[in-house]
């Protein structure tokens, strides 16, 4: 959708997401106030005393004001975007704690509407983890089933590939706008799937990633996904975070197994003590997955 297309709500929405000063938690705030009163028109003042910090106040008031129609328009530009209350936005995904306000996108938005399951783990990912990539998700692509992940490089990256390569699809999930690809070594990747399977990201354009996008990427991956499958995670892994967020969220969560003395899959080793269930083939997924 464009955003000539959008409601008066839905422009409202819009507003209140490229405005400085608040947070995600303030904007639902003051989304849900909207809905329950049935007034999206309420003052300024109103809107801050709902949903913006003392210390953000004048900076959200000054913002607010400063966005004009014509510099919303301008900042949308030609971006594909859903919102929450869009048809096409996932079912699964409204259900996680503070979703995301809006969805950019490049690519098949019908890949939405597909079973979807994430497959995450190391960056610096060994030939193992390349191996059990090539082992599952050629019959989980059989399956119908559309393969997500980061973008990153490793194990989100042999996934990406692994599924393109058996025809099947995919979705990348980044942490920046869709006019910057990172890592920057991921390009032909990142051309190849917005332009044949689908790319998302909750930040519009001009958002260069930043850490603390990252693990908030990470709850979309887990959002969207009926499961997720971790292949080589270490202690502290960002791996580890999508893991918790999709069981947090009654997902199926997978962890495979590597070498008992190796640094690189100790955080799977965790999550199997924890309760994720030790995949060594692609039937403990599908049995799972049966029941979901």
């Amino acid at each position: 959708m464009k955003y000539q297309q959008a409601t008066d709500f839905e422009k409202q929405l819009i507003k209140l997401y490229y405005c400085q000063g608040i947070g995600l938690q303030g904007c639902w705030k003051i989304i849900w106030h909207w809905l329950e009163t049935k007034e999206m028109r309420c003052s300024l003042e109103e809107m801050i005393a709902i949903g913006v910090l003392p210390q953000h106040r004048a900076v959200f008031r000054r913002s607010w004001e400063q966005l004009t129609e014509e510099h919303i328009t301008q900042k949308m530009g030609e971006q594909n975007y859903l919102t929450f209350f869009s048809a096409e936005y996932p079912m699964l995904l409204r259900q996680i704690a503070d979703p995301p306000l809006m969805l950019f996108y490049e690519g098949n938005l019908q890949l939405m509407q597909t079973p979807m399951i994430g497959f995450v783990g190391a960056r610096t990912a060994s030939r193992y983890a390349r191996k059990v990539c090539e082992k599952l998700i050629p019959p989980l692509v059989t399956e119908n089933y559309t393969i997500v992940s980061g973008l990153a490089n490793g194990v989100d990256s042999f996934a990406h590939e692994s599924a393109i390569r058996n025809r099947g699809k995919t979705i990348a999930v980044i942490a920046s706008g869709l006019d910057h690809c990172y890592p920057a070594s991921a390009f032909p990747l990142f051309q190849q799937i917005r332009q044949e399977h689908l790319v998302l990201s909750e930040y519009s354009h001009d958002t260069k990633p930043q850490r603390h996008h990252f693990p908030l990427r990470n709850r979309i991956i887990a959002g969207i996904s009926k499961a997720i499958c971790v292949i080589e995670a270490k202690e502290r892994s960002g791996s580890l975070i999508t893991a918790q967020l999709a069981m947090e969220n009654g997902r199926e969560v997978f962890a495979v197994p590597g070498e008992m003395i190796s640094d690189q899959s100790k955080g799977c080793h965790h999550l199997i003590q924890d309760g994720a269930k030790c995949t060594i083939s692609v039937s403990d997924i599908l049995q799972e997955l049966a029941f979901f």
